[in-house]
């Protein structure tokens, strides 16, 4: 006999289905039970579209009545793009729905519950409730925070270079954890790096993957006095959006040259720096929830100064180049106190390939 557990795991599996072509929507999963067996399942698979509780209860037609519905988050209760998923539950004849966790967007926060429960449906919520928060850690940040979640992305050596001293970086890590960073590109909304790997690399900020089609983000560039070069990839090439972040600073004839280009400009701040904080919030409005970091020493300082970093994903590959002038992963000025170096907690490992994936949260102070 399954437990609601069992049944919630297959829900959670399922909208990961979905990861990274949801947004700004939570990854959703469904599934309706009768007499112990899984008649119907559904996923949210894209925002605009369908609901997981929708696509199940299609699936499961007349035979909804009576059953159970697991769903990992709570069924919405509003009006937006599509209607409200609890008053759909509810006429389909629910008899019991059993939810993974609570929506705290404002629009639902209980109300989708009460809707159940006024309609004479026996609720129950919190069912492995952790994993269901991991699952959308993104639209929860996002939805409460209103700024994307930062994931700071990093490759090194065992002794913590990014580059030799002479600047050679390519490549530090293996095929494999290559293909996992385009992995993260194709489940993240944006992808943020500074001025300079732009005038040093010229890359293109791309998803690129061995089986499918990935989807590109939106490429954000930290580049104060609008130095980004007309014929650079990220301007030419047209595969994705690009942001240029400046300052009031920036010159306006390149800022304009950049526009007439196809570039989305920002302006943060009034200079001489962009000012994180605003530029965070400018892109959350814009529906950027979730942010990958793939920025130089000094990007990645000033992202963790300002205390906008939300977990870090850290590559460190079996090999050893030394040199006391080869760049590290986080320079900057640096923390001048033990006190006030960034911390992480539910630190994890994993191996992909030949290398060592660590990744942890970083703790809020």
């Amino acid at each position: 006999m399954q437990s609601d557990e069992d049944f919630m795991r297959q829900a959670l599996a399922l909208a990961r289905n979905a990861t990274g072509r949801t947004s700004p929507n939570p990854l959703v999963g469904a599934v309706i039970v009768r007499d112990g067996h899984v008649i119907a399942a559904g996923w949210h698979r894209e925002a605009g579209t369908p609901h997981a509780e929708i696509h199940a209860l299609r699936m499961a037609g007349e035979l909804a009545e009576g059953a159970t519905l697991y769903v990992t988050l709570e069924p919405c209760a509003h009006y937006g793009r599509t209607g409200p998923c609890a008053k759909a539950v509810a006429e389909a004849g629910i008899r019991r729905v059993v939810i993974g966790m609570g929506d705290p967007n404002p629009l639902v926060a209980g109300k989708g519950i009460k809707i159940l429960q006024d309609a004479g449906i026996e609720v129950k919520c919190g069912v492995l409730e952790d994993e269901c928060r991991r699952l959308n850690e993104v639209f929860l940040h996002w939805i409460t925070q209103k700024r994307p979640f930062v994931i700071l992305k990093t490759a090194m050596t065992l002794d913590g270079k990014i580059a030799t001293a002479a600047g050679e970086s390519q490549w530090i890590t293996s095929p494999e954890a290559r293909e996992y960073t385009h992995e993260l590109r194709d489940s993240c909304d944006g992808i943020l790096v500074g001025i300079g790997t732009v005038l040093h690399d010229d890359p293109s900020l791309t998803t690129r993957l061995p089986d499918r089609a990935g989807k590109n983000p939106v490429r954000i560039v930290l580049d104060s006095q609008a130095r980004t070069p007309l014929d650079a990839k990220l301007v030419t090439d047209e595969q994705a959006e690009t942001i240029i972040a400046v300052t009031a600073q920036a010159p306006k004839e390149r800022v304009q040259a950049l526009v007439e280009q196809g570039a989305t400009v920002i302006t943060a701040g009034e200079g001489p720096h962009v000012d994180l904080p605003l530029l965070m919030q400018k892109l959350g409005e814009q529906e950027i929830c979730s942010l990958l970091v793939e920025g130089g020493g000094s990007v990645n300082f000033s992202l963790l100064q300002a205390g906008l970093v939300d977990k870090v994903l850290a590559f460190v590959a079996p090999k050893i180049i030394g040199g006391r002038a080869a760049i590290t992963p986080v320079e900057g000025a640096g923390f001048a106190h033990l006190s006030e170096a960034v911390q992480l907690r539910g630190l994890q490992a994993q191996m992909i390939g030949p290398d060592v994936l660590l990744s942890g949260y970083v703790r809020k102070k």
